[in-house]
């Protein structure tokens, strides 16, 4: 498992101190309570990873990491294998190595329209929902002093682990809890990320608090979403399923979400994206083998999704704990 002391003596002296006195015993019950079917698969993948000096990592870009010096033929044999039984990859790419891990999502596409109209440079970021960790990653390289994420899949937890084995001293961490589960961090984050978490939220008011109590005043908070076409009284809940995910509890509209943010006390609301998610986006790859976004849409009406919802339209929006 991942050594968590660095983090621990980096908050020492930081407004998240507080966090000190719950979050280490958190996690050693977590990991005492720690039980998939599959762990074993994941944490003799991860074990086969090679030692590799001298990484040399490039996220301007996405997140690459290469070597000063050529692989061997053995260690290139065993990256891939170890990558491969970590299947599936559903956040990235990665290039590790000159191996190119093409999963489901092309997350950069998302990073690319929002890294524009945010500024980390400095700050303490909490990533809540961080998947396998990587817009943690981009976090960093656009000048977050530290980066936090918490998700409790635990493949993406070992997924994570299989980059991180490569960055060591980033300070880059991530926490298997939901935010529900997570020690309240007490205020101390001054910018706080939820994309593609709030609509699998049974309460959605709760969730935005939430979030709100990890900011310290003034800081902000970066949240995308599905929502719908609509004015600020439309919202869809979908009878069962949507585009064939069970979790999905509350669809807003734009105008609807901004109420919202607004109610539950965030100020400086702005939408800065809104876009449709396409099949290129979304689909699947050789590193994500099940179905993906072109199975879930109404084969002969690609604007809606096989169950006849509006097909999946993101907005990113940008608000502010008061000062």
């Amino acid at each position: 498992m991942i050594d968590y002391k660095p983090l621990y003596r980096q908050i020492e002296n930081t407004p998240l101190a507080p966090w000190l006195a719950v979050l280490p015993a958190a996690l050693d019950q977590r990991f005492a309570d720690m039980h998939h079917g599959d762990l074993a698969r994941w944490q003799t993948a991860l074990s086969q990873l090679p030692e590799i000096a001298e990484a040399v990592v490039n996220l301007s870009q996405g997140v690459d990491i290469s070597s000063a010096r050529p692989l061997s033929a053995q260690q290139q044999e065993d990256l891939l294998v170890g990558l491969q039984g970590l299947h599936p990859w559903r956040k990235g790419p990665f290039t590790l190595f000159g191996i190119h891990v093409d999963c489901e999502w092309r997350s950069d596409w998302k990073w690319q329209r929002i890294a524009a109209h945010i500024d980390l440079a400095g700050k303490r970021v909490l990533d809540v929902g961080c998947g396998n960790g990587y817009y943690m990653w981009r976090m960093w390289q656009a000048g977050a002093h530290m980066v936090v994420g918490v998700d409790p899949n635990l493949l993406f937890y070992h997924q994570f682990m299989a980059v991180q084995r490569y960055l060591p001293a980033a300070p880059v961490w991530q926490l298997p809890f939901t935010l529900e589960e997570l020690p309240e961090p007490a205020g101390g984050f001054d910018s706080v990320f939820s994309m593609g978490v709030f609509y699998h939220r049974k309460s959605p008011v709760d969730h935005l608090l939430q979030l709100k109590a990890c900011l310290r005043p003034g800081g902000e908070l970066v949240m995308e979403t599905l929502v719908i076409e609509g004015d600020a009284n439309t919202c869809l809940v979908p009878e069962d399923r949507y585009a064939q995910m069970r979790n999905v509890w509350f669809l807003p509209s734009v105008a609807m979400l901004e109420r919202l943010l607004q109610r539950s006390g965030f100020q400086q609301i702005k939408c800065i994206d809104l876009t449709s998610t396409s099949t290129e986006e979304q689909r699947s790859t050789e590193w994500m083998r099940f179905q993906s976004l072109p199975d879930f849409l109404d084969p002969t009406n690609p604007s809606l999704t096989c169950e006849g919802y509006p097909a999946p339209l993101r907005a990113t929006f940008t608000a502010r704990k008061p000062g």
